[in-house]
């Protein structure tokens, strides 16, 4: 298996790519997720990256008061998304970050638990950004492979926030079945 930083990295790549193509017009179409439009998807995910170096620098959710809700955006998304995106990949790549307590939502976790939660989210919304606004939707086949085997390994029931499993055809190639399992429809 790749290495999960490595992973992260392809992953954020993989959102990045798709975040430079949205065109002016299109931040407010649909997306796959179903109460989202471009600009909410987008404003996701930047507000997870804002979150990055605030926990694994040991911040509580709590402490943090509303720094991170509603637009963070702004009037430059995409440049938005540039910084914020900067500083997570930053505090990933620092000495012993995934070996760190984060305290998260449902409780303490190891960083490591983190960023596969963060690889994953990067992964599948990459897809769903890309469905959104016309462009290309294949994922790079080891992140799908890596996002797959980690899902798999995952304790039955635990929710990674998607919508509960849609069914596919058996032989189903990797990418499918990984959004399949998101209740994403090809």
């Amino acid at each position: 298996m790749p290495d999960l930083a490595d992973l992260h990295g392809q992953a954020m790549a993989e959102f990045d790519r798709r975040v430079r193509a949205v065109e002016m017009t299109q931040w407010a179409d649909p997306t796959p997720c179903t109460d989202w439009d471009v600009h909410d998807l987008v404003n996701h995910l930047v507000g997870e990256q804002l979150w990055s170096p605030y926990l694994l620098a040991g911040g509580r959710i709590e402490d943090a008061g509303d720094r991170y809700e509603g637009d963070v955006l702004g009037d430059e998304p995409v440049a938005t998304w540039e910084v914020a995106s900067r500083e997570s990949r930053a505090a990933w790549l620092a000495p012993d970050s995934t070996e760190r307590v984060v305290h998260l939502s449902f409780g303490d976790a190891p960083g490591s638990l983190y960023l596969w939660q963060m690889t994953f989210d990067l992964g599948v919304h990459a897809w769903d950004l890309a469905r959104a606004i016309g462009a290309d939707e294949k994922l790079d086949p080891v992140l799908v492979d890596a996002l797959l085997d980690w899902l798999d390994g995952q304790p039955a029931g635990e929710s990674l926030l998607f919508d509960p499993p849609v069914p596919v055809a058996e032989g189903t190639d990797p990418q499918t079945r990984l959004l399949a399992l998101t209740g994403r429809r090809v």
